[in-house]
């Protein structure tokens, strides 16, 4: 990884964390308890956040597609149903 990848993955990963501690966490939480995280379901480049296996640190990370340590959100109840499983891979 060169310099420059390596600092935008840096600014990605300080964004990723920073949005969880802001006053809009609230709302999150709100709009989070509608959701669910489900691992299977992302195509590559489409995942919401870190992987569940520590492949990578942040969203849109994902090199394939349906990959078992890859998320996103869905609305509750949905995942299944998507073809995704609700419970992060055992490592």
């Amino acid at each position: 990884m060169n310099k420059r990848q390596a600092l935008i993955a840096a600014a990605l990963a300080t964004v990723c964390a920073a949005t969880v501690g802001t006053a809009s966490a609230a709302a999150s939480a709100s709009a989070a308890a509608e959701k669910e995280k489900c691992f299977g379901i992302a195509k590559a480049g489409q995942n919401d956040c870190a992987a569940a296996n520590g492949a990578h640190s942040c969203a849109g990370q994902s090199k394939t597609d349906n990959g078992a340590a890859e998320w996103k959100y869905v609305a509750k109840g949905t995942c299944e149903k998507a073809g995704g499983k609700t419970a992060a891979p055992a490592k």
